[in-house]
């Protein structure tokens, strides 16, 4: 009987916690989704808001550092972007959540201008806090 109740609880256990990774997993996917969403209708005001207002960024395009961006620069950057690449788009391909405040997502970038177009295989690493994007970690081969 002891036995019993050992393995009952053990299994209540592990349902609950299956139940709580789903519900993240859920919740990640709902976020990429949204954020990916808004960045391939170049609606880089909106992608913004996800972030707080002063993110750490780690990206080759601006070294090999971290820094600082507030929503505004994130805006700015994103839409020189899009006027080098009017029809730049990203495609996810796997998003891996890690806990409930991490969320790692590979995906495509693709984009073309009369002279040149790229296909850039990316992985970014989001730190979320409160629902929002604290750190936005990138990571590509930039030769």
């Amino acid at each position: 009987m002891k036995n019993l109740f050992v393995i009952l609880s053990v299994m209540t256990l592990w349902g609950c916690q299956s139940q709580k990774d789903d519900s993240n997993k859920q919740k990640a996917e709902a976020f990429v989704k949204t954020y990916f969403e808004h960045f391939n209708r170049h609606d880089f005001k909106s992608m913004a808001a996800m972030y707080v207002d002063s993110a750490d960024f780690k990206d080759p395009s601006f070294g090999n550092g971290t820094v600082k961006q507030s929503q505004q620069q994130t805006i700015a950057k994103y839409t020189e972007l899009a006027k080098m690449f009017p029809d730049i788009r990203d495609s996810v391909i796997s998003v891996y959540p890690s806990d409930s405040s991490h969320i790692v997502v590979e995906f495509i970038s693709k984009g073309s201008m009369p002279s040149n177009t790229f296909e850039l295989p990316i992985c970014t690493i989001f730190t979320l806090q409160n629902g929002k994007i604290t750190k936005d970690f990138t990571y590509y081969n930039n030769q």
